[in-house]
C-alpha cells in the first residue's frame, strides 16, 4: 500500500449551527475528509454530538469521508448508529475497552474502516496489540476533550516507532497542529492531519491545507526512499 497524505479538518471549532455549510466549504478548498469529534460527557469532560447530528449532516454531504472520532466510554454502543448514519471510519479510544477485538470485528462487521486512538499518557505499545485489526491508528498531540491546546511534540517518538515498524500505516495526528506543528508531525511519520483552528480559522483554509498536505508529502517521498 502507497502512502497518501490527508488533510482532515476537525469541525469542532466551526460554526455548528452552520455545520453542513461550513463543511462544504472545507472539502470546496481541499480537505480530503471530515474529522468529527464525538465526546460523551465521561470519557472527556465535554460533550459534543452524537448520530442524529453526523447523520443529518451526511443527508447534505454525500460523497466526503466521515471519520467519527469517539472519545466516549462505550464506544460499541454506537456502532450501529453512526454506520446507519453514514459515517465511513469509526475511530475509538482503546483506553476504556475491555474488548479491543471485540469492537474492531462489529466496526468492520458493520462496514466501517476501523480507526484506534490513544491518549498522551498511553505507551504507543499498548496499541501495538491491535495493528493489525486496524486501518489506521491515531496519535494524541493533546489531551482529548478540548480544542485551542497547545501541541505536544514529544508524542512524535510514538508516531516514529509506528512508522518504522508499520511502514504502509496509516497514521493520523490531533491536536494543535498546524503550520507551525505540520513538520515534525510529517517527518515523524504521520499521513493523516487533524487539524482544527488551524485550519477553521484561516483567512484563506485552501492554502493552509495545501500547505500541510506538500509538507506529509515531501515527507513520504523522504522515508519512503
Amino acid at each position: 500500500m502507497s502512502l497518501e497524505a490527508k488533510i482532515g479538518p476537525s469541525i469542532l471549532n466551526a460554526d455548528l449551527s452552520q455545520l453542513a455549510v461550513e463543511s462544504q466549504k472545507l472539502l470546496d478548498n481541499g480537505a480530503d475528509y471530515l474529522h468529527l469529534d464525538v465526546m460523551d460527557g465521561h470519557f472527556v469532560p465535554n460533550l459534543t454530538f452524537g448520530h442524529p447530528i453526523v447523520k443529518c449532516l451526511r443527508n447534505k454531504i454525500k460523497e466526503a469521508f466521515f471519520e467519527t472520532h469517539m472519545m466516549v466510554a462505550k464506544p460499541e454502543q454506537w456502532i450501529t448508529d453512526m454506520a446507519d448514519a453514514g459515517v465511513d471510519q469509526y475511530t475509538f479510544h482503546i483506553e476504556p475497552v475491555d474488548d479491543v477485538i471485540g469492537v474492531c470485528r462489529k466496526i468492520r462487521e458493520s462496514g466501517m474502516k476501523v480507526g484506534l486512538a490513544i491518549k498522551p499518557k498511553t505507551p504507543v505499545e499498548v496499541v501495538e496489540k491491535y495493528v493489525e485489526m486496524a486501518d489506521l491508528v491515531l496519535i494524541m498531540t493533546v489531551e482529548p476533550g478540548f480544542g485551542g491546546q497547545k501541541f505536544m511534540d514529544d508524542m512524535m517518538p510514538k508516531v516514529k516507532h509506528l512508522r518504522d515498524h508499520y511502514p504502509s500505516l496509516n497514521i493520523e495526528v490531533d491536536g494543535g497542529v498546524a503550520l507551525n506543528t505540520i513538520d515534525c508531525c510529517a517527518k515523524a511519520g504521520a499521513n493523516w492531519i487533524v487539524s482544527g483552528t488551524g485550519v477553521i480559522k484561516a483567512d484563506d483554509q485552501r492554502s493552509v491545507m495545501m500547505q500541510l498536505k506538500s509538507s506529509v508529502t515531501n515527507a513520504i517521498a523522504q522515508y519512503s526512499k
